[in-house]
């Protein structure tokens, strides 16, 4: 990746832009999550009405800042998985955009294992969203060549940078309950989730 090509990602997103990224799993579109104007072209561009966007992280404060709550078992997971291919569903803290969450008392919250997402969080000096690049119903787009040419007329920049996206989405949990429930299968496995929060559970109760 470019240093030039980073800093040119991050003043667009620092001027309301969105970016097409790659991430570890698929290729994303990136905007400041606090910024109203670049969520409505978010939506704008993958055609589709507000519906809760996931949000990338890359530190630990990030997640204090975006959620309002958390379980003690979730630092495990974060251990265990981050960065990774789990997204966590945790209550949202107050001054999270409605428009982010679509008007649900949750955000949805990763840390990929990717440098250019990363590297653009801490240009950005936050957490960017990090919803697939495609337009709504649509297949993921695999390969830097489609994102161009489906998303390069529509976003402000397609930062290119190595390595590609493996291709499958990240799993999806819903921790809100104190228990993690499924939302959508992806790269890890729940039953390994289930596992680590298990073993924090019992670890918790024992100190």
């Amino acid at each position: 990746m470019q240093q030039e090509d980073l800093e040119k990602a991050v003043r667009f997103l620092k001027d309301d832009g969105v970016v097409a990224i790659p991430t570890d799993t698929l290729y994303g579109l990136a905007a400041d999550v606090f910024s109203i104007d670049a969520l409505e072209r978010i939506y704008d561009i993958k055609q589709r009405d507000a519906i809760a966007l996931p949000v990338l992280v890359s530190t630990w404060d990030q997640v204090k800042r975006m959620a309002k709550s958390v379980p003690p078992e979730t630092q495990r997971l974060v251990e265990e998985f981050w960065p990774g291919g789990l997204t966590m569903v945790v209550y949202k803290a107050n001054g999270v955009p409605d428009l982010l969450t679509a008007g649900a008392p949750t955000v949805a919250l990763r840390m990929p294992d990717h440098p250019g997402p990363l590297a653009l969080i801490n240009g950005l000096g936050g957490p960017i969203t990090g919803t697939s690049a495609n337009i709504s119903g649509g297949e993921d787009l695999k390969t830097l060549a489609d994102v161009v040419e489906q998303m390069g007329g529509k976003v402000d920049y397609v930062l290119e940078c190595d390595p590609e996206p493996k291709g499958t989405g990240s799993t999806i949990i819903d921790i809100t309950s104190g228990t993690p429930k499924l939302l959508r299968d992806g790269v890890v496995p729940f039953d390994l989730v289930l596992s680590v929060w298990e073993t924090a559970k019992t670890e918790q109760r024992r100190s």
